[in-house]
């Protein structure tokens, strides 16, 4: 996969981070969706590939833009698949808060597990506890394996874990084996990303969200070098009937990180809101300043990039 990919992608994010950064704080989170899907369709129609979504914003009859299987690009050249997510964190723009993202992970055909709309059950970490996880034992066991790997006592991990009802029995478990944890309202993907950026103050990721952000976020932690496990939690048989067309027949599974991500993939995200992470779009007179991130697994780089934009001269995607 070409490597100036990478920075054709980063492009597209920009795109959708100036879009809905506009209305942070609005209260509307449809509208601020809509902006980022937009924009980032527009922008990826602008670049010489031939690609597909098949992590985007839902399936056809539900999303009319960016949905699972669209063709975008113009069409030739590479043949690339795309695992999208124009506005990670879309209450989290629509109330002002923390840490909303536009994230794109790009693999060569046929790369990406095609994830059903359902939840998936995850545990992640970074490089220096890579090996060290596994779904088939209990939190505290991870923990201790984590700790371990670490070689710090499990009183000094931070475990990152969506602020939710069904967390309950796992808050619990943490809590008794002694962790620290930190609760969150939206956004895993940049809470997986997290544990493996140093000095974010996060170890582990652990819950249950969405099986689609479960696939971008281990394409992401393939170029950061950390680890991802996951297994599809499904509610009913209309959700296994579902997934059995996308190649789904194992229920049960876990999938590791190469599951979900295979070959050379590449990551991009640039910051919508503040955040740990990335800043967050910046407008000033007549223009903006957005913080993005590069990623390649093939060559562990990492490329922060700061970029000012110019309204007058910007290219205008609509």
């Amino acid at each position: 996969m070409n490597r100036n990919y990478a920075l054709e992608f980063v492009r597209v994010t920009e795109a959708a981070a100036l879009a809905s950064a506009r209305l942070m704080g609005r209260g509307d989170e449809k509208a601020a969706d809509h902006e980022a899907v937009e924009a980032m369709r527009m922008a990826l129609n602008t670049i010489e590939f031939d690609g597909r979504v098949v992590i985007g914003e839902g399936e056809r009859d539900e999303a009319p833009m960016l949905y699972i299987g669209e063709k975008v690009g113009k069409g030739t050249g590479t043949k690339l698949d795309l695992a999208l997510d124009p506005l990670e964190g879309t209450t989290i723009c629509a109330v002002g808060g923390n840490n909303a993202l536009s994230v794109i992970a790009i693999a060569e055909n046929g790369n990406f597990l095609h994830a059903p709309d359902t939840y998936m059950w995850k545990i992640a970490v970074g490089p220096d506890a890579k090996g060290s996880i596994d779904l088939n034992r209990t939190p505290l066991e991870n923990l201790h394996s984590i700790a371990a790997a670490k070689k710090v006592s499990v009183d000094q991990l931070t475990v990152i874990i969506l602020d939710r009802p069904r967390h309950q029995e796992l808050i619990a478990d943490v809590r008794a084996a002694g962790a620290r944890i930190w609760l969150i309202g939206d956004g895993d993907v940049s809470a997986a990303i997290a544990t493996a950026r140093p000095g974010s103050g996060v170890d582990v990721l652990m819950g249950s969200g969405g099986a689609p952000e479960g696939v971008i976020a281990a394409a992401a932690l393939r170029c950061l070098g950390g680890d991802f496990q996951g297994r599809l939690i499904f509610r009913n048989d209309a959700e296994k009937a579902r997934a059995r067309p996308m190649g789904i027949t194992d229920f049960d599974k876990i999938y590791k990180m190469e599951d979900l991500a295979r070959g050379n993939v590449m990551f991009c995200a640039t910051g919508v809101t503040q955040g740990p992470f990335l800043n967050g779009v910046r407008f000033v007179k007549g223009g903006a300043f957005t913080h993005s991130i590069v990623m390649r697994s093939e060559t562990g780089t990492i490329r922060h990039i700061e970029a000012e934009h110019r309204f007058e001269t910007k290219p205008n995607y609509k």
